[in-house]
């Protein structure tokens, strides 16, 4: 796993450009401004596109089902049903193969149209040399097969219209756009925006470039494009503002350059690409990836995106309401609990990290008294520490304390499972936690969860040394490189066995 340098402070821009920093921790006038504008909520094209192929794919089978009920409704309702599967499944494989399950295949009319319904042909096609050859075609209403045919075909031509509008209408609103920057300037960046400007201009918005140089190599503006700062800026720019897509305009030669800029980038939940236009070695197709029509390379992706992202939002509403139902007994007892032994209110709120380094307020179980809470948590709670009732230490040994967090999960700002929401100050060996561990914020590029990786294998509990907070960080960094819905089902049924073996490691 590569570690991320400690950020460095950018150098000072010359005082004859006319989009000057206002000081060493501001951004650009120009950076501050895209920042403020409002981001319109995006859909994952990938999404869009399997939820397009499932509807498509259900219809075409309904209405096959429906005229073979209406018309036939014989002895071979397998036979039927098989048929209607197996062509079901054949459309949905030619229609990939001649490339119009694409997004910008969706935006056109004659194209699209055209190659849908030559693909339904040949499939229909297929099926009566099929039932020539295994001799079945007695079997099979030829009035059946004709009606399906044209009324298949008249389906996907308004279909695949409707598609085409309301496509073209959330391309237009912003909503399956990608928001991208390029790192890197001059020549090379002029070249990849006319690119973009050509094939990519209705898929990607363009927010500006970010570069090391300050000389005549790389120009306050490309192509039109704004330059917004240095790569460090570029880290500060991503959270406050959404970024999807960063892509590297710099030639493969220029090698320790690249790496340089990716060490600094990889701590963010965007999916970098290094653009192909500039090389001279040429590779094979398929080891290219695509932002339009221009050939990138791909160097580092989202985590946990498109299908999966769903896949985990379901998870953690899912659990996280079962979990409610059955352990509001636990929390209401709790709650009575720390309400009889001392005043103040029942639940704690703290802020702390989220993803893409995003301040959120938890919820947990007061387990401190009122007049000696300590909001930034800027000091450990450690064995016999006094701040903590008797309440407090049963409730932090056996996690119980943390259950409100399920509600965060419910408003969607932490996980079930993912890396723990450190508060703001905490600290190991006096050391801020981002300044104890390189690349520390990695952890962000997801969602944090009530528990994790780390806390299953042993890294519950006080981190009063470098060490422990470097064992938490790698585990964390572990998770997020090999997530799957498996291991998060495993990670929570883990956790009540964990919560036993590690309870002298709470306080």
């Amino acid at each position: 796993m590569p570690q991320a340098k400690k950020k460095k402070t950018p150098p000072k821009r010359s005082s004859s450009k006319t989009d000057t920093k206002l000081d060493k921790n501001s951004l650009t006038p120009t950076a501050e401004r895209i920042i403020g504008q409002p981001v319109a909520k995006t859909i994952s094209s990938t999404i869009v596109i399997g939820l397009v192929q499932v509807v498509e794919a259900v219809l075409l089978a309904a209405i096959g089902l429906g005229i073979y009920l209406t018309y036939v409704a014989d002895e071979n309702d397998s036979f039927y049903a098989l048929i209607i599967l197996v062509a079901v499944a054949m459309a949905n494989i030619s229609f990939n193969v001649t490339g119009t399950h694409k997004i910008a295949a969706y935006r056109s009319i004659a194209e699209q149209t055209g190659r849908v319904l030559a693909a339904w042909s040949l499939v229909f096609i297929a099926i009566v040399i099929g039932a020539f050859l295994f001799k079945v075609s007695e079997m099979m209403s030829r009035v059946w097969m004709v009606s399906w045919f044209i009324s298949g075909s008249f389906f996907l031509i308004v279909y695949r219209l409707s598609v085409r509008k309301l496509v073209r209408h959330w391309t237009d609103v912003g909503i399956l756009k990608r928001r991208m920057v390029i790192v890197g300037g001059g020549h090379d960046a002029k070249y990849l925006i006319k690119s973009m400007e050509q094939r990519s201009a209705r898929d990607i918005e363009l927010l500006g470039m970010f570069d090391d140089r300050e000389d005549e190599r790389s120009p306050d503006k490309v192509a039109g494009c704004p330059k917004l700062g240095t790569v460090s800026d570029l880290v500060e720019f991503a959270r406050r503002t959404r970024v999807d897509l960063i892509v590297v305009s710099l030639p493969l030669s220029a090698e320790s350059r690249v790496l340089q800029m990716v060490k600094k980038l990889w701590v963010l939940p965007v999916a970098i690409r290094l653009s192909a236009h500039m090389s001279k070695l040429k590779f094979k197709a398929e080891n290219y990836s695509y932002v339009g029509d221009v050939a990138v390379f791909d160097m580092a992706d989202r985590p946990i995106s498109d299908w999966n992202m769903v896949l985990k939002w379901m998870f953690d509403k899912v659990v996280a309401l079962v979990a409610i139902v059955l352990l509001t007994p636990v929390m209401i007892a709790t709650a009575i609990a720390i309400k009889l032994e001392s005043k103040g209110p029942v639940l704690f709120k703290q802020k702390r990290f989220g993803f893409n380094n995003e301040l959120i307020e938890i919820y947990k179980f007061r387990s401190m008294y009122t007049d000696m809470s300590d909001a930034n948590a800027a000091k450990l709670v450690t064995k016999d520490d006094p701040r903590v009732t008797r309440v407090g230490k049963f409730i932090r040994r056996t996690s119980i304390d943390e259950l409100p967090q399920l509600f965060n999960v419910l408003k969607g700002e932490i996980s079930v499972v993912g890396p723990r929401p450190h508060a703001l100050q905490a600290k190991a060996a006096n050391k801020l936690y981002n300044d104890a561990v390189d690349g520390y914020f990695a952890r962000h590029k997801v969602k944090p969860g009530m528990t994790g990786w780390a806390q299953i294998n042993g890294w519950r509990g006080e981190t009063d040394t470098v060490e422990k907070i470097m064992q938490r960080v790698n585990h964390d960094l572990h998770y997020i490189d090999n997530w799957s819905l498996v291991l998060d089902i495993y990670i929570v049924a883990m956790t009540p066995f964990s919560l036993v073996s590690q309870k002298e490691n709470a306080y």
